[in-house]
């Protein structure tokens, strides 16, 4: 159904806007993060988008569920209305959706109820996270790229 690469991911250091609520109300968050990161001079050291989702609509009540809007960011300073976030690295799950942000929920759910069972592999227990290849600025929905990293367990040997 979708095509996953397993990875090794860097850590990486992102910095965001914390979101509680439903994930299609996440608008909000992105919007503040936009602004702050205009108003501070921040967009040359950015070098990429993502929001790390923290738990998932099938075990957590709509209104508790957790998320960051984030950039990853060059240097190490945290700016002012951003919190910090450290995202372990190592062997990861990678799908690449094209969609609308509103489909996201079928990759996620053919990657935790079908391929880990598949493949044998389990989530390390690390948030899941999506980097944004492309922006809703400059491209239709159905051409909006996200790739869904999923931090795996160690394979045992």
């Amino acid at each position: 159904m979708y095509d996953v690469t397993l990875t090794s991911e860097p850590a990486r250091r992102v910095v965001g806007i914390e979101h509680k609520g439903p994930y299609a109300a996440l608008g909000g968050a992105f919007k503040k993060l936009w602004a702050t990161c205009g108003a501070q001079g921040l967009w040359p050291q950015v070098r990429a988008v993502l929001c790390v989702s923290y738990n998932g609509p099938d075990d957590t009540p709509e209104a508790e569920l957790r998320s960051l809007a984030a950039v990853e960011l060059a240097g190490d300073s945290v700016p002012e209305g951003f919190v910090e976030e450290v995202l372990a690295g190592g062997r990861t799950a990678v799908l690449t959706y094209k969609g609308p942000y509103d489909g996201l929920e079928a990759p996620y759910r053919y990657l935790y109820g079908t391929w880990l069972a598949q493949v044998g592999a389990v989530p390390s227990g690390q948030p899941p996270y999506e980097i944004y290849l492309n922006s809703p600025e400059d491209t239709a929905p159905e051409d909006l790229l996200t790739a869904i990293h999923v931090p795996l367990a160690e394979a045992q040997t």
